[in-house]
């Protein structure tokens, strides 16, 4: 069972005078919007007056010279990308500034099962061969010091654009950009690599073609794309990013992207802004899954693909690598399960090493566990001499900086607080595990490891309006940082419960508000409430029940008519 975790109603001051229900304007104040033009920018952000300048980035003006030099002498380049759908929209979105600029850049984005993350040794010789002379990374480079050495020494500059956890000790590379190094100036952190490269391009349309500078907003829908499916927080920039990228998502004439819509059924049109959810669960992880499966150039060709017969080839053969994708991870989940729930059973970090784990769905079937065991997870996949793993964290555990502290096992690692990778020889598996065990044993001591759910606030059955969905709504888009928000109701009456699919996953209750609960004026409602994959959950819950809801409010439209649905979070007695 969940802990509810209630937050504490804010007052809103009296010389407010922005129109909002006033529930909707105590849950923003509750998040750290303090005053009235923060939650005027939050809710209407401009694009042209929030859009930080790129210049600000400190070794940006080194960038986009050496880029400029790469026009002048007609250089070859070579942008180095990412194999998931931050990198792939990364490397799309600078291969079009550069043709713009007329450079000859070419993407190559490394083979996750032979390559590994980041660039490698091989990569940069082959370069050297090719006559590269300027190797621009996008959504990785940060730890590779010897690859950037090398490529010095064959006389090929490195600009590395990334936005992963940064090391003690950096490449020397002709230029960095990354919020998160020290003393780069940047004044916003949470950028994905898209949004990082994304600023790149910018710096380079406003000093090089500032005549085209419009022409960026139309690249917002990769850039949408790559920040939801990186899970970056949804605030600052990336919110403005994401608000304004998906309206233009919602009007994309890629012809790559209509036809991945199109063969994965996905409605995205101009009827209607698409939410996060939609890309997240749908675009994303069709996109993600070409560099789990095949090669990330299936996803990234089909992105930049302008034929329609040849981008309805690659959006078929996606679409058959995200079936198998689902298919490969669901197999390996219940695999790790059984061990989860023996062998870590007591433990708070599960570790689960396989041959045959396929190094493409490590982190996502790591990412599933985590979730279900609320425990700080790591997959591997065993090679011959080396093995190469992904870890999930939670909210009390930065994971990335738990294994730097056991770094002197480690090849190669690299992430987030709540996401990262490493290789290692298999004569330190044992070793780093111990080690690693050892760190986030004594981070959890005490600490009770189970679900939470943060309520925003409370309802009342009266309360509860399209009016008030409607300004729930000008929230959006919702995502990591900023939730959908999720609201108490008290004693409501299960009047009547259904299950819903084959299997009975799915539960719907009407719910009323209790006769004797009701105030003055006021008279009984009647709610639909859904829960998707719940059936079993709330099998226990019969007609009668006077239960407590947390729950998102939603407009449900069917056929012209809106109705008010409760989407159920939990549910729990009176």
């Amino acid at each position: 069972m969940a802990k509810w975790l209630k937050k504490e109603p804010v007052a809103i001051p009296s010389d407010f005078s922005l129109k909002l229900h006033p529930l909707v304007t105590q849950i923003l104040l509750a998040r750290g919007l303090g005053s009235e033009k923060q939650l005027q920018q939050f809710i209407t952000p401009d694009y042209q007056q929030d859009c930080l300048d790129p210049f600000l980035f400190r070794e940006m003006a080194k960038v986009v010279a050496r880029v400029k030099q790469a026009r002048d002498l007609k250089e070859k380049v070579v942008i180095f990308g990412d194999y998931d759908a931050d990198g792939i929209t990364s490397s799309a979105i600078l291969k079009e500034t550069f043709e713009e600029l007329g450079i000859d850049a070419t993407v190559y984005i490394p083979d996750k099962r032979t390559e590994g993350y980041g660039l490698n040794l091989l990569a940069v010789d082959l370069f050297k061969v090719s006559g590269v002379k300027l190797i621009i990374t996008v959504d990785c480079g940060i730890t590779s010091i010897a690859e950037v050495a090398k490529a010095k020494e064959n006389g090929i500059d490195v600009i590395i654009t990334d936005h992963h956890h940064v090391p003690a000790k950096t490449p020397t590379a002709l230029a960095i950009i990354n919020p998160h190094q020290k003393d780069c100036g940047y004044p916003f952190e949470d950028l994905a690599g898209v949004g990082v490269a994304f600023k790149v391009v910018q710096a380079i349309f406003q000093s090089l073609m500032p005549e085209k500078i419009g022409q960026t907003k139309w690249m917002l829908d990769l850039v949408s794309i790559g920040t939801i499916a990186d899970c970056v927080p949804l605030i600052g920039e990336n919110r403005l990013f994401v608000k304004y990228g998906l309206v233009v998502l919602s009007k994309t004439r890629r012809t790559g992207l209509l036809e991945l819509f199109t063969v994965g059924r996905i409605t995205i049109d101009e009827s209607a802004i698409p939410d996060t959810k939609k890309v997240s669960f749908y675009v994303a992880p069709r996109i993600n899954a070409a560099g789990r499966i095949n090669h990330a150039n299936l996803a990234y060709n089909l992105i930049i693909e302008k034929d329609v017969i040849l981008a309805r080839d690659f959006a078929l053969e996606l679409e058959a690598s995200n079936t198998e994708r689902q298919k490969i991870t669901a197999e390996v989940v219940g695999e790790i399960r059984i061990l989860a729930e023996t062998d870590y059973l007591d433990r708070k970090l599960i570790f689960a090493i396989g041959e045959h784990f396929p190094i493409g769905v490590v982190g996502l079937v790591a990412g599933k566990i985590a979730q279900q065991y609320n425990k700080p997870t790591a997959v591997f996949q065993r090679g011959p001499e080396e093995s190469k793993g992904s870890f999930r964290s939670i909210p009390q555990i930065n994971i990335i900086e738990a294994i730097g502290q056991c770094s002197q096992f480690l090849l190669k690692f690299g992430g987030h607080s709540q996401a990262a990778g490493v290789s290692l020889r298999n004569d330190q598996l044992e070793n780093f595990q111990k080690a690693l065990e050892e760190i986030i044993e004594k981070q959890l001591v005490g600490v009770k490891l189970e679900a939470e759910i943060t309520i925003d606030g409370q309802a009342q059955p009266a309360e509860i309006s399209v009016e008030l969905i409607e300004d729930l709504e000008k929230l959006k888009p919702f995502g990591i940082g900023s939730e959908e928000p999720i609201l108490l109701i008290e004693k409501l009456i299960i009047q009547e419960k259904r299950f819903l699919g084959n299997e009975k996953k799915h539960v719907k209750f009407f719910l009323s508000s209790a006769e004797n609960e009701l105030r003055a004026n006021e008279s009984i409602k009647i709610f639909e409430a859904i829960s998707f994959g719940g059936g079993e959950k709330f099998a226990a819950f019969n007609e009668g029940d006077k239960i407590d809801v947390v729950c998102n409010l939603q407009k449900d439209n069917w056929n012209g008519n809106s109705k008010i649905q409760l989407n159920v979070v939990d549910m729990r007695l009176s």
